[in-house]
């Protein structure tokens, strides 16, 4: 892990095409902006696990498949 120290107005760079700014300090929490391509998903840590876990819990479900009869009928 990188570990750095940065100021307000100051920015951390990510590649070609993500930014990092710090926005605001105030006493324990940091507000931060992240300028990145609409492709990349930029989350908080924690939606971030919940999306996680409701994939796994999905993942684990059973899909319900309907009966389709394919039996040809003739009158």
């Amino acid at each position: 892990m990188l570990i750095l120290s940065r100021k307000v107005n100051e920015k951390v760079v990510i590649g070609d095409n993500i930014s990092v700014s710090i926005i605001e300090i105030r006493g324990d929490q940091v507000r931060i902006g992240v300028d990145a391509p609409k492709k990349v998903k930029v989350f908080r840590q924690e939606v971030f696990d919940a999306i996680m876990e409701q994939n796994k819990a999905a993942s684990k479900s059973v899909p319900i498949i309907p009966q389709v009869d394919f039996s040809v009928k003739k009158n």
